[in-house]
């Protein structure tokens, strides 16, 4: 009987199954085709003494191989396969021809998310080695975060979702990238790594959902948003200290003009302000319509119709954090 023993190098070695354990401990010969194999220091720590085989580099040779160690053993034999997430083909289907009983045992199972690491550890050496990639700054990069979330949008009103997992893990790289960058900086300095803004995110997550890890109790999607908006509110009073918090604190004024309008309307109506814009039920295309008219009017008067919404949209911005002051001098 051989036994195929899988691991990942993504677990640290020695944290095998069960199975794996058993499976080792009860052969016969355990063997090896390489002294660098991450999990010989474990398995020697444990007492399982793998041998150094001196393997053929193609299938049919290691299939050969391992075929007479299976009939000289007088027992199971255990092959430590070179780490990776499955065993070879070739090597699979030259053992099946030669009638040997082979059982493929994946020795570390790895927790969702382990694929991250290779992300991370390229762009470690993409940061040292690539002349480009160690040029760029958190200000070079933003550009190409804008335009990968734009990409990534793009797929999902296209209805394109095999294209949307490429985007996504190019939004992604920009994450871990900027990560990569100030990690080179120290803590005092506005350093952090991608494990801080993991940390980060995970705790924000936690907080802001009560209802699934604390003991809060809702009964609809509704009173989750309640919920939500009330602890930013409590967030943004804790970020403000002494000054006054505003309704308006994270929103992003270099969105795009449509996106910042809809947001700060939003904001303003939730904070309960009177004036703000009511809306009036019309189907989608009559909106998209309407905002392609005013587009056509800015054209015509020679107005950038971006950069007059931007400029309403901090008026309106300004009237609201107006009316916060004037409600704090009235409480």
């Amino acid at each position: 009987m051989l036994t195929i023993l899988l691991s990942s190098p993504r677990v640290a070695p020695g944290l095998l199954t069960w199975q794996a354990w058993s499976a080792l401990r009860a052969a016969s010969r355990v063997l090896a085709g390489s002294a660098g194999h991450p999990q010989l220091p474990a398995l020697t720590a444990a007492g399982v003494i793998p041998e150094i085989a001196d393997m053929p580099a193609d299938a049919a040779g290691q299939a050969g191989f391992l075929t007479v160690a299976v009939a000289t053993a007088g027992g199971p034999v255990v092959w430590l396969a070179p780490p990776g997430e499955s065993a070879d083909a070739a090597l699979l289907a030259a053992l099946s021809a030669a009638a040997v009983e082979v059982r493929v045992l994946h020795g570390a199972h790895e927790l969702p998310g382990a694929h991250l690491l290779d992300v991370v550890s390229i762009m470690d050496k993409l940061r040292v080695s690539c002349p480009w990639d160690r040029e760029q700054t958190h200000a070079s990069l933003v550009r190409y975060l804008l335009e990968e979330a734009y990409e990534a949008i793009d797929t999902v009103a296209e209805g394109d979702l095999g294209a949307l997992r490429e985007e996504l893990g190019d939004v992604m790289f920009q994450v871990v990238f900027h990560s990569r960058v100030a990690a080179e900086r120290a803590p005092e300095d506005g350093g952090f790594t991608i494990d801080d803004v993991a940390d980060t995110l995970a705790a924000k997550l936690i907080r802001r959902h009560p209802h699934v890890f604390g003991s809060v109790a809702v009964s609809s999607a509704d009173e989750v948003n309640r919920n939500w908006e009330e602890i930013k509110k409590a967030e943004r009073s804790e970020r403000a200290g002494a000054g006054q918090p505003s309704v308006l604190d994270g929103v992003a004024f270099g969105q795009p003009a449509l996106s910042l309008a809809a947001q700060l309307q939003r904001r303003a109506e939730r904070a309960g302000m009177p004036g703000v814009p009511d809306g009036v039920a019309v189907d989608s295309a009559e909106i998209g319509e309407e905002l392609m008219w005013l587009v056509a009017r800015a054209r015509a008067a020679g107005l950038d119709p971006e950069l007059e919404l931007r400029a309403a949209a901090r008026r309106f911005a300004e009237r609201v954090r107006s009316w916060e002051r004037s409600a704090g001098r009235r409480d």
